[in-house]
């Protein structure tokens, strides 16, 4: 028998699926995350599966190591060569600001200081030629300087390097010679034009920074991780997820670690698509309420919005780190499971950013945690089992739950289950705000979507949020929602995107140079595939970041594959129209049109667990576990609470219920109706 396996780290758990090809069997893990050391979570879900790992044919990991490494600033000493009276691009970011009239917007602190920034005498046009050769001896003469300073990493950065990376390569050999010469193996060295192709000096640069700032101790986690599976008997194929929604083999990825910002949360969109497709929905809208986090995208005819234009850190105050990754578009807050209620500086109740985790965790674990999260709201209320999570194995004490919310009971004269439900409602409107970041605000309406929820409090937020938003149909997927990221991750084709700036007007005149850019594109992924062993079954997908001729933003656009020809471009042109109407709502049918990225997409499909048909008989009568007394809406009212394993196939429920499974609590208000499909997926229904 042999198995695939998934693994993925939140911030408070780390779940394993497996999927054995040969029968079928879903095993699944869920344990406690290790932030000391994520390695050691991951050998816990490995040994507490009990699966002989000499047995495993593949593993697809996904991890928050890149991404937290960033939020708490914890990695490499790192330092900047780049072009000479540049030096301050880190500084300088851009002028512009999202809010002008916010004054307490602040610019984020660069990760490489003023000092360990040099300048080196280069510079190449907009065109692609040489204005001023490559100095060397600047190149040696920095790199020794960064040596005395002890960096742990160095990035190459030069002006207009997306159009000709010649200088970036030079440099880059010269770079390594001194690194050999000095027996200096352990600094690490990243060059920009390896990650992006993009124009946008700073954005460019930055992305560059961030990937030497996280590499030392990405390489160190993945050495360390690979090692101790190999000591399982594990000898199958090593695949990281990337934020692109793809995999990639190990060896690649270790060099660019920022291509996995975000790799567990991608999963769970790719878990949604493949739901979507089962039960023939084209439209969705993927809600994963985690333990720290919820995050919402939105995939319009099965095919995830992917943009590489993303920010880390990024709020109403901060502008975030920039980053020019190829990553699917998602939202994302500080709002989950673990999430800490608390009193501002004028007197309101918020919910999050600040999560307990898995350590010491909500007041009612027991653990030490003295702070009111969401989960023990939950408890208080009774919302989910005052007395057991994850099946059983995590035990809860209520009264714990209820010390930590009575200070804000108090605080504002009322009970402690008004001030839970208060809790609960300000997450729940936290929920909403994500998805109307990714709907309402691009121009779609979230009414015409089907909402697809998984996650740990993924569906006790979703009934509310169709409620807020009129969404007519939720699915609780039947992979249990506490692990189906790791599920989605079994799903997951081999991929690589190469985006490149080159601006050309869209007419027969600039016909050739496009489809040059295309097939230079279309050759480099051929070639790192055929570096990770692939030689067939490779797709390309073509699209284009378009704008009207003087605009600063782009919308992107699919592109037929293969070479365009001049009978292609009025089709292409009239999408892009289409596209400009939806983002702007407006359209210039007589502007030119430009090309301003070229990006191409490169698939190897990957054979996918199949969910079995089962027919559950029976009543729903049949399937309660208990009547539970739980307090909602101002009042205490006698539920249901529903096994959701024996719960018949086809059979609607009304009214107020509640469904467990050992990942999760699903919630069904007074104005919905619910039913299990012949797949095992939970659909709700507003009545």
């Amino acid at each position: 028998m042999t198995y695939r396996v998934g693994i993925d780290i939140g911030g408070a758990f780390t779940d394993l699926v497996a999927y054995s090809d040969d029968t079928g069997e879903l095993v699944w893990v869920k344990v406690e995350t290790t932030p000391q050391d994520l390695s050691l979570g991951i050998l816990n879900s490995i040994r507490q599966s009990k699966i002989d790992f000499s047995k495993v044919s593949m593993i697809m990991h996904g991890q928050t190591l890149v991404i937290n490494s960033i939020v708490t600033k914890e990695g490499a000493k790192v330092g900047l060569l780049t072009t000479s009276g540049h030096r301050d691009i880190l500084y300088l970011q851009r002028a512009n600001r999202r809010d002008i009239y916010n004054f307490r917007y602040v610019k984020p602190t660069p990760f490489v200081p003023r000092y360990l920034t040099f300048e080196v005498r280069e510079r190449i046009a907009g065109d692609g030629s040489v204005m001023v050769p490559l100095n060397s001896e600047d190149v040696k003469k920095a790199t020794l300087e960064l040596l005395k300073e002890n960096v742990e990493s160095i990035c190459v950065s030069f002006l207009n390097s997306y159009i000709d990376p010649t200088h970036e390569i030079k440099a880059g050999n010269v770079i390594r010679e001194i690194l050999k010469s000095e027996n200096r193996n352990d600094v690490h060295l990243t060059l920009s034009h390896e990650i992006s192709r993009e124009w946008g000096e700073y954005e460019r640069t930055n992305t560059a920074v961030l990937n030497a700032f996280v590499k030392p101790k990405w390489i160190k986690y993945l050495n360390k991780l690979d090692s101790e599976i190999k000591q399982l008997g594990f000898n199958g194929v090593f695949y990281l997820m990337l934020s692109n929604g793809g995999v990639s083999l190990l060896n690649f990825i270790k060099e660019y670690p920022i291509y996995t910002i975000e790799s567990g949360p991608v999963a769970g969109v790719i878990g949604g698509i493949a739901i979507a497709e089962i039960i023939h929905e084209r439209n969705i809208i993927v809600l994963d309420g985690g333990s720290t986090t919820t995050k919402a995208s939105l995939v319009e005819d099965l095919v995830p919005k992917v943009s590489s234009e993303y920010y880390v850190g990024r709020s109403r105050y901060e502008a975030g780190y920039p980053l020019k990754v190829p990553v699917i578009e998602i939202a994302e807050i500080g709002n989950g499971g673990t999430s800490v209620a608390w009193i501002d500086e004028i007197g309101r109740l918020r919910v999050g950013p600040k999560a307990m985790g898995s350590y010491p965790g909500p007041a009612c674990y027991g653990r030490g945690g003295d702070k009111p999260t969401v989960t023990d709201a939950y408890v208080v209320n009774r919302l989910i089992n005052p007395n057991f999570l994850l099946g059983g194995t995590l035990r809860i004490n209520r009264e714990l739950a209820i010390n930590a919310i009575k200070p804000i009971a108090e605080r504002f004269n009322v009970s402690v289950e008004e001030a839970a439900e208060g809790i609960i409602k300000l997450a729940n409107e936290n929920a909403a705000n994500v998805i109307r970041l990714i709907s309402v605000q691009k121009g779609y309406d979230p009414r015409e979507f089907t909402l697809i929820v998984h996650g740990g409090s993924g569906p006790m937020f979703a009934p509310f949020i169709a409620e807020e938003l009129e969404i007519n149909k939720i699915v609780i997927p039947p992979i249990p929602p506490g692990v189906f990221s790791a599920w989605g991750m079994l799903l997951t084709d081999v991929r690589h995107d190469f985006i490149a700036t080159n601006v050309l007007l869209l007419n027969e005149s600039e016909l050739e140079k496009i489809n040059s850019m295309y097939e230079e594109l279309d050759k480099k992924i051929e070639r790192v595939f055929r570096q990770e062993g692939f030689e067939e079954g490779l797709i390309i997908y073509h699209s284009a970041d378009m704008r009207y001729k003087g605009q600063e933003h782009t919308v992107k656009v699919p592109i037929k594959t293969g070479r365009i020809q001049s009978e292609d471009i009025n089709e292409i042109v009239e999408k892009f129209h289409e596209y400009h109407e939806r983002a702007y709502n407006f359209r210039l049918p007589n502007n030119p049109i430009e090309i301003v990225n070229f990006h191409s997409t490169g698939i190897i499909k990957v054979s996918k667990p199949i969910l079995k048909k089962e027919v559950v008989k029976g009543s729903p009568e049949e399937a309660v576990k208990e009547i539970r007394e739980i307090f909602l809406n101002g009042k205490y009212e006698k539920v249901p609470v529903y096994d959701k394993f024996k719960l018949p196939t086809d059979k609607k429920v009304f009214g107020m219920s509640i469904i467990e499974d050992p990942t999760s609590t699903i919630l069904i208000l007074g104005t919905q109706e619910f039913y299990k499909d012949e797949y095992g997926n939970i659909i709700i229904k507003r009545r």
